[in-house]
């Protein structure tokens, strides 16, 4: 019968455990039919969890009198749109493989996160064109993002950022634009309405990794910048010349530089205003971008630069620092970096709460290690700045409120937002122990103190990383 069937025959077999016809059955005469099943462990998995409580979560929350066809539509028409998206890599790491739309994807998977936010407006929306909805939803954009920040917890904090976002139009530079994941957060910053995506990277190989990734329709809309199709290279040059010419660096150091590292290329576009933001990092360690960007910007510890991390987690979050620049802080160094990460909690939207954190709480037990988180509050003291900080203390004694109680002189009003450790390698430490261990979300490390704005992401990034990074950059966050 399969045989005998059209091109590219679709055919569901969802009997479970033990279909009508497996796919491998179904391939095995026919090489063209999409085949779906009621299976996990087959692509194309068809499973009620994909309509009913997103179907019911959208009609109990505008208290429909019935959940009609016109709402049912609107679910598989929901999903329909999402399973020609790009998908997510939290999904792609849930599956073990990357998936595009086609012949073993032509439904999104019951791990997409997307689901919960996509899914029920559409069908609350449906329900009051059609009159069915009691109670109908006012702001449907806040609905949206109310059902997000339940499977994602940076959503609430991202939500003004990315109106901002949009507010800025920023012309966003994507240094690496050789890397799929740089590629998909450039698509999406462009297609949100976030502002102009320039793409650094040869055009080719932009538009083989585009194709690559099922976004064959994005190569039009993407701007690809390179040192071999830009009129201002000789400008570029003669900027970094002058930046490197005492530092050891000839005229033909600093051709191969600007010409061939893509890095350092963005940044001297950052530079000359071809754009309004750069985002960088994804393919290399975070200290080695660092360096190239220096041979451009001033985005050192001596001129003030500061990394800081936000951690988010159970409902709460703490910015730590720092976590990208200093090495090893003296105490007017860590009252900078306490002031830097004042204005990002700011940027964020929180009032800062600073804490000195050490393995000892106001003095004891004594140790020369602990001395400059000691001192580093009297610095902040002759600054007179206007924000609360106190210390040195741990980091239960920060965090706690019962143990924050035992020391009624502290001057927080709360649990710190801001955690200002010793150096960079306790920053970097316990921001992995907190994302490996506890399963916290990162964003981050947000660089601050530099004249232009320049994030430098992770190396493990996902696209959706990438975005974010992009977003912070485009509100000028640090």
């Amino acid at each position: 019968m399969v045989k005998s069937m059209a091109d590219n025959p679709v055919i569901f077999a969802m009997a479970n455990p033990d279909p009508e016809i497996t796919p491998e059955e179904a391939h095995e005469v026919r090489p063209d039919a999409i085949v779906a099943t009621g299976r996990s462990d087959y692509p194309n998995q068809v499973n009620n969890v994909l309509g009913f409580p997103y179907l019911f979560r959208g009609a109990l929350d505008i208290h429909a009198r019935a959940i009609n066809d016109p709402m049912k539509i609107a679910c598989a028409q929901a999903l329909a749109e999402l399973a020609r998206e790009d998908v997510p890599d939290e999904v792609a790491v849930a599956y073990g493989r990357k998936l595009t739309f086609g012949r073993d994807y032509i439904i999104p998977t019951p791990f997409d996160p997307r689901l919960i936010h996509r899914i029920p407006p559409a069908v609350a929306l449906a329900g009051m064109e059609t009159g069915a909805a009691r109670r109908p939803i006012v702001d449907m954009d806040g609905y949206e993002v109310s059902l997000q920040s339940r499977m994602d917890p940076t959503a609430s904090i991202l939500r003004g950022l990315n109106a901002r976002a949009r507010a800025a139009q920023a012309r966003m530079i994507f240094a690496e634009g050789d890397d799929p994941r740089v590629l998909r957060a450039a698509v999406e910053y462009q297609r949100q309405g976030m502002g102009k995506a320039l793409v650094v990277g040869r055009s080719a190989d932009v538009k083989a990794k585009l194709e690559a990734a099922g976004l064959g329709d994005a190569v039009r809309e993407l701007e690809v910048v390179n040192a071999a199709n830009t009129q201002h290279l000789e400008t570029y040059k003669e900027l970094l010349y002058k930046r490197l010419q005492r530092k050891g660096f000839d005229r033909a150091d600093v051709h191969r530089l600007a010409a061939r590292d893509r890095h350092v290329f963005s940044a001297l576009m950052l530079a000359h205003g071809h754009g309004d933001g750069l985002v960088t990092g994804a393919t290399r360690k975070s200290a080695h971008v660092l360096n190239l960007i220096n041979h451009v910007f001033d985005a050192d510890a001596d001129h003030g630069a500061v990394g800081v991390t936000a951690l988010l987690h159970k409902g709460r979050i703490v910015l730590m620092a720092d976590t990208l620049v200093h090495e090893w802080p003296d105490d007017e160094d860590l009252a900078n970096i306490a002031e830097r990460a004042a204005g990002v909690a700011r940027h964020l939207g929180l009032e800062p709460r600073v804490a000195f954190v050490s393995f000892s709480t106001f003095g004891y037990p004594v140790s020369e290690r602990a001395e400059k988180m000691h001192i580093a509050p009297r610095v902040l003291d002759k600054r007179g700045v206007d924000f609360e900080y106190e210390g040195e203390m741990t980091v239960d004694v920060a965090l706690n409120a019962q143990a924050q109680a035992q020391y009624p002189f502290s001057r927080l009003s709360g649990p710190a937002n801001i955690l200002v450790v010793p150096a960079r390698h306790s920053a970097s430490i316990s921001v992995k122990l907190m994302q490996e261990m506890a399963g916290a979300t990162v964003i981050g490390p947000i660089l601050s103190g530099v004249d232009k704005s320049i994030q430098i992401c992770p190396s493990v990034a996902t696209a959706t990383d990438i975005l974010n990074m992009a977003v912070l950059a485009a509100c000028k966050v640090g």
